[in-house]
């Protein structure tokens, strides 16, 4: 495991990545999106997260995260251990699911679910040019991927919100 990425100051702000194992596109069906958003919302609620940016991906995210009172890798830890448990049980149990067999095999090994790819590349952020460069990062992955052609239409994501248009599913810090 390398150790570049892991969260030295618990208590600054990070960009991290999550990212579902094998790339698998998880994140199309709204129903595990709106697991893992909820599980973030509880982490603010209940862990004094804070998310400054975000945008879910067909199968990864990527978001702008703090904590002032808990150390932020102990949040990431249990907000990926709830979600991987979370995600799996609902395919488990979605009668709608085409991909069920597939998806309960591949994201499974042995007795474990196996649903984030080990680390979620955690990068300090240390400068306002850094942290700018990352929203746009994160406000462009959409565009990038082909999704929609202009940043702000993505609904998974806060750009609504940078941008004036629409209140974000996630509650954001003040920058």
């Amino acid at each position: 495991m390398a150790f570049s990425y892991t969260v030295k100051d618990q208590f600054a702000m990070h960009y991290v990545t999550f990212t579902v194992h094998q790339w698998v596109d998880v994140f199309t069906r709204e129903e595990y999106i709106d697991i893992l958003i909820k599980s973030i919302q509880y982490c603010q609620k209940n862990k004094c997260l804070k998310v400054y940016c975000w945008v879910i991906m067909t199968n990864h995210c990527h978001l702008l995260l703090g904590s002032d009172k808990i150390p932020l890798s102990d949040i990431i830890r249990d907000l990926r251990k709830f979600t991987s448990k979370a995600i799996y049980k609902a395919i488990e149990n979605n009668p709608r699911e085409s991909r069920k067999r597939w998806l309960l095999w591949l994201l499974k090994k042995g007795e474990n679910i196996w649903f984030w790819e080990h680390g979620y590349h955690g990068e300090e952020i240390y400068s306002k040019d850094f942290l700018e460069s990352k929203i746009r990062y994160i406000h462009m992955n959409p565009v990038r991927a082909g999704i929609v052609e202009k940043e702000e239409e993505y609904i998974n994501s806060s750009c609504g919100e940078f941008y004036g248009l629409r209140k974000s599913k996630i509650e954001l810090s003040p920058l």
